[in-house]
């Protein structure tokens, strides 16, 4: 089944506001080996200017991974997530993000390309506080590999 190329510019509602906390940033800090104190310690995030702990660049695909399901999980867009390989991603920051943030993510279809039986999916997930402000632009390609 191929991909629908009409959701090319759909973008989905926002989600359901994710609240980010010391700890997750602490986890996820040192499950990807940051050492850098901005990360684990208030008081040294508060010295680079940080209300709190600072998330390393790469902390909001635990929120965007959650957000994507309302891609996969919409049959009339038909993704085949038993077929999908990851590609790329990229981060295009306004501000860190910190302990505290209460976050939401839109998903938009940027794009749906065909080439050698497989489809590419790229997506652009604009992540902002419940108040509006924009913290960082999250573009993800995913392949879906072709049956043959």
């Amino acid at each position: 089944m191929s991909l629908d190329h009409s959701f090319v510019g759909r973008s989905y509602p926002p989600t359901a506001p994710y609240q980010v906390g010391r700890e997750k940033i602490r986890e996820f800090a040192t499950a990807i080996g940051a050492t850098d104190p901005a990360h684990h310690d208030p008081e040294a995030a508060r010295k680079l200017g940080h209300s709190d702990v600072v998330a390393p660049p790469t902390f909001p695909v635990v929120l965007t991974m959650a957000a994507s399901r309302q891609l996969i999980e919409d049959p009339a867009l038909g993704i085949d997530y038993s077929r999908v390989v990851h590609g790329d991603q990229r981060f295009a920051y306004t501000r860190p993000v910190v302990a505290g943030d209460e976050l939401v993510c839109v998903n938009t279809v940027e794009d749906i390309t065909s080439r050698g039986g497989h489809e590419f999916l790229t997506t652009r997930t604009d992540v902002s506080t419940t108040a509006g402000e924009p913290v960082v632009a999250v573009w993800s390609k995913l392949v879906v590999r072709g049956e043959a």
